[in-house]
């Protein structure tokens, strides 16, 4: 990894660390959970996530953001051990789209409707990632889980 995505890729790896906290809190039957008025589950909001990340991953090898991608796995949002392995395996793969930038690569821009250059597009993602934590402690405080120190610390 060139030296100057090093420290976009530190601030992203931790921050993929806080996910796998909230992770580290759930039950498969917990994954259901839904805070009420939203037509969304705890499992569906963490696919979500990955199919941004994979969405994100992509954007780095094509330099097109595209949002088509659906995981069509069946049960997914409904199998922790899944979701792990499956998210897993995407931070694997954004580490190898971002190991495998160039310094020339920096120069170009990321269409996603408009143009932005690759260290951006990484602090977006990052902000991406945020959020998706800022929705996961609404759902655990709903759950009435106590929240991570680390995740209080960085998200409150």
């Amino acid at each position: 990894m060139i030296p100057k995505l090093q420290e976009h890729w530190s601030m992203i790896d931790g921050t993929h660390g806080l996910r796998t906290e909230v992770l580290d809190l759930l039950s498969d039957g917990e994954l259901a959970f839904s805070p009420g008025g939203l037509n969304l589950t705890f499992g569906g909001l963490i696919r979500e996530l990955g199919e941004v990340e994979h969405s994100y991953i992509e954007s780095l090898k094509t330099f097109k953001q595209d949002w088509t991608y659906r995981n069509t796995e069946a049960g997914i949002q409904a199998d922790l051990k899944r979701l792990r392995e499956w998210l897993s395996e995407l931070d694997a793969g954004f580490k190898a789209a971002v190991s495998a930038l160039s310094e020339e690569d920096l120069e170009k821009k990321v269409d996603r409707g408009f143009q932005i250059g690759v260290e951006l597009q990484l602090q977006v993602y990052l902000q991406a990632l945020l959020i998706f934590l800022g929705k996961a402690t609404i759902f655990l405080r709903a759950m009435r889980k106590p929240l991570p120190k680390n995740l209080l610390a960085w998200i409150g």
